[in-house]
C-alpha cells in the first residue's frame, strides 16, 4: 500500500512539473507545451525502459559496450536534427567521439575508472551527453550566424580569405558562446550546484573526500570533451561538412 502511495505521490508531482513548464513556456510565448510533454512523456518511458534491462546490461561487459554505443548513436541523432543540417547532420557524430572516446579511454588507462558496467555507463554517458549538448548549441550558434552574416562573409572573401578562414572569421565566437554552461558549472561546483555524481556516491555510502575527488575529474574531463567538441563544430562548418541545405547554394553563388 506503501509503494503504491509513493508512485502516486510521484505521478502527480511529474505531472505538475511537466504542467507548469508546458503553461510557463506558453504563457511567456516560448514555445507550445507540446514539445515539454513530448519530452516528459519520451524521458519516463525510456527510464523504464532503461530500469527494465539495465541490470542485466551492468554485468555483462559487451553489452555496457554495446549500450555506449547506443548512446553516441541516439545522442548523434538528437544533435543533428537540431542542426538542421540534414544528410550532412551526421557529421556531428565526430564532434561528440572527438573528446568524449579520448577522455573515457584515458580515465580507463590510468585506473581511475574501472572496467565495470556500473562505472563506464554513467561516466560515459556524462561525457558523450555534455559533447551533445555543446556540439548542438555550438552548431546552431554557427549556422545561424553564418546565415545572419553572410554579408561580412563574402567581403572577407573578397578581400582575399579562403571559404574555410572566412567561414572561421564569422562563426567562431558564437560558437564558443556554447562553452559557458560548462564553465559556470565548473566554477560553481558546490556552491551552487551538486552534480549527479558527488550525490549518488554520497548516497551510495563512498566516503565524501572520495566523491569530491571522482566528481572534479569527471567536470575537468567535461570541460574537455565540450571543448574539443566545440572545435571540431566551427572546423566541420567552415570546410562545408556541416551546412543547411539553403547555405551550400549562398556558398556557391560566392
Amino acid at each position: 500500500m506503501v509503494l503504491v502511495a509513493d508512485w502516486v505521490r510521484l505521478l502527480i508531482v511529474c505531472v505538475v512539473f511537466t504542467a507548469a513548464a508546458g503553461a510557463i513556456a506558453w504563457f511567456a510565448g516560448l514555445a507550445t507545451p507540446k514539445p515539454f510533454l513530448k519530452a516528459a512523456a519520451r524521458a519516463a518511458l525510456q527510464l523504464a525502459a532503461v530500469s527494465a534491462v539495465i541490470t542485466f546490461v551492468l554485468t555483462h561487459l559487451g553489452l555496457t559496450w554495446a549500450f555506449l554505443v547506443v548512446m553516441a548513436v541516439v545522442a548523434t541523432a538528437t544533435s543533428a536534427r537540431r542542426t538542421g543540417a540534414g544528410r550532412r547532420g551526421v557529421w556531428v557524430a565526430l564532434s561528440i567521439l572527438v573528446g568524449a572516446v579520448p577522455a573515457l579511454g584515458l580515465l580507463l588507462a590510468i585506473g581511475l575508472l574501472p572496467v565495470q558496467g556500473i562505472a563506464l555507463i554513467p561516466v560515459g554517458g556524462i561525457l558523450i551527453g555534455g559533447a551533445m549538448t555543446a556540439t548542438t548549441l555550438s552548431a546552431r550558434r554557427a549556422l545561424d550566424t553564418f546565415r545572419d552574416r553572410h554579408g561580412e562573409y563574402e567581403a572577407a572573401r573578397a578581400m582575399g580569405f579562403g571559404e574555410r578562414d572566412a567561414v572561421c572569421l564569422i562563426v567562431r565566437q558564437p560558437a564558443a558562446e556554447a562553452l559557458l554552461p560548462p564553465l559556470d558549472q565548473t566554477r560553481t561546483v558546490g556552491l551552487v550546484t551538486l552534480p549527479g555524481a558527488f550525490v549518488g556516491m554520497l548516497l551510495g555510502g563512498a566516503p565524501v573526500w572520495q566523491a569530491g575527488a571522482l566528481q572534479i575529474v569527471v567536470l575537468l574531463a567535461l570541460l574537455a570533451v565540450e571543448a574539443a567538441a566545440v572545435a571540431t563544430v566551427v572546423e566541420l562548418v567552415a570546410r562545408g561538412l556541416i551546412r543547411r541545405p539553403s547555405q551550400d547554394s549562398e556558398v556557391r553563388l560566392t
